[in-house]
């Protein structure tokens, strides 16, 4: 024991690397010979790692997004997903019916069942495990809900990648490992099922004094709803902002202990113009994550061999303990925006979905690209094993990878930003 302290001492080290190598040097050491780091953990979470909260006074200034929006809830469960989640309503009822319920018309509701994978949940609250329904009716309205995680290192991932925007009911899988808390935009009153889908008036589902804050910083006056008169500012504007500096990857390393532990604080904007321009660059992301940007209908990809489209298992290879589709670099890919000549890309491949077919200049940034744990063109093709794609589905897997690239590219802008005085 440490003889100023009722603490016990504390020591760490940290060894990374393939197995073979660890055996190895833990066979070549002893407790007596491996250079250990003593820790000094403090109240309140004792941590028994390294850390280093260095930047604590600068983090501790901005706001926290748990504080700014005034209700939260957990993401659906359904504790049966190959019976309440389908692609398509039409698929959701043959899958209701065959397990023997009675089908109602107005339960299917729309669901964010992972990032870019949307949805329909049996939304009956009878049958459901969680279905959230004193807090996440919010979402079954006109609504955008922030996806976070309160600790993404409880959900094994020890980099800041929790994040997605949904206009939808939210799956609790959403990420890897880590069930999302979403923060609705808005707040509707409550309702009964029979007036579920009334016209009612809704309130942003903001704290007043953050807001107030913000809005003194920036110089503007805060209204409920957009509005194109000058001088004002929206909800929207705020989600927009929140959400490019927290995609922001200056901010995501700097802050990056302090992120593992709980949710994010977002820097109050230093001037009107900072916010604008990152409230800008937060609306194209989020437009790129909902699908709805026209950006995503301008396909980087082409889909170039005939075939039965089936997603088969000769398609993948077995890399340790992941199975995952496999990817091969081009030789040469055509600039489609431009029309251009034939030019080699050194950062473009292809992603066969079976022997023969692929899809052909996919960059690799969208390829390795992560949301939440995953890493959507990967986990999109391999939750489709044995599956035929459809045309929509060709479609969509391109937009899902113009997405990712212009992720990618808008991150790099929000990064040329100074988002802290």
């Amino acid at each position: 024991m440490n003889k100023n302290s009722n603490l016990a001492q504390v020591f760490h080290f940290d060894l990374q690397g393939k197995r073979d190598f660890k055996y190895d040097f833990l066979n070549q050491n002893s407790l007596a010979t491996i250079n250990w780091n003593e820790l000094q953990p403090e109240a309140p979470n004792f941590f028994l790692v390294k850390k280093n909260f260095d930047q604590s006074g600068m983090y501790e200034m901005g706001f926290k997004v748990d504080e700014l929006f005034l209700v939260k809830s957990s993401g659906v469960k359904t504790h049966d997903d190959e019976n309440l989640i389908g692609t398509t309503k039409i698929e959701l009822e043959c899958k209701v019916r065959k397990k023997g319920i009675i089908f109602d018309i107005l339960k299917p509701q729309r669901i964010a069942y992972r990032p870019f994978e949307n949805g329909y949940v049996y939304y009956d609250t009878k049958i459901l495990g969680r279905a959230r329904e004193k807090t996440i009716y919010h979402l079954l309205h006109d609504n955008l809900g922030l996806n976070l995680v309160s600790q993404p290192q409880a959900a094994n991932l020890n980099y800041f990648d929790c994040i997605f925007i949904a206009n939808r009911l939210t799956d609790t899988n959403m990420f890897r490992r880590g069930g999302p808390v979403v923060f609705p935009l808005y707040l509707y009153p409550e309702a009964n099922a029979k007036d579920l889908f009334a016209k009612t008036e809704r309130t942003p589902n903001l704290n007043k004094e953050i807001v107030a804050k913000i809005a003194e910083g920036i110089g503007l006056t805060f209204t409920a709803e957009k509005e194109i008169t000058k001088g004002t500012f929206a909800p929207i504007d705020i989600l927009d902002y929140i959400y490019a500096v927290l995609h922001s990857p200056t901010y995501r390393e700097k802050y990056k202990e302090f992120l593992k532990i709980d949710f994010p604080r977002v820097p109050y904007p230093i001037d009107l113009t900072t916010f604008q321009k990152l409230s800008s660059l937060g609306s194209q992301l989020r437009q790129l994550h909902l699908l709805e940007s026209p950006t995503v209908e301008k396909y980087i990809t082409q889909y170039p061999i005939d075939g039965d489209n089936v997603v088969g298992k000769l398609c993948f290879v077995i890399l340790k303990d992941f199975v995952i589709p496999k990817y091969e670099e081009s030789e040469i890919a055509v600039d489609a925006r431009a029309g251009g000549p034939v030019v080699p890309h050194h950062d473009k491949g292809r992603v066969y979905i079976n022997d023969t077919q692929y899809f052909d200049n996919v960059p690799e940034v969208a390829w390795t690209f992560y949301i939440g744990g995953y890493q959507p063109a990967q986990k999109w093709l391999k939750d489709r094993r044995e599956h035929i794609l459809e045309f929509e589905d060709i479609l969509h897997y391109q937009k899902i990878i113009v997405a990712l690239t212009q992720t990618h590219r808008l991150m790099t802008e929000i990064d040329k930003i100074e988002i802290e005085a």
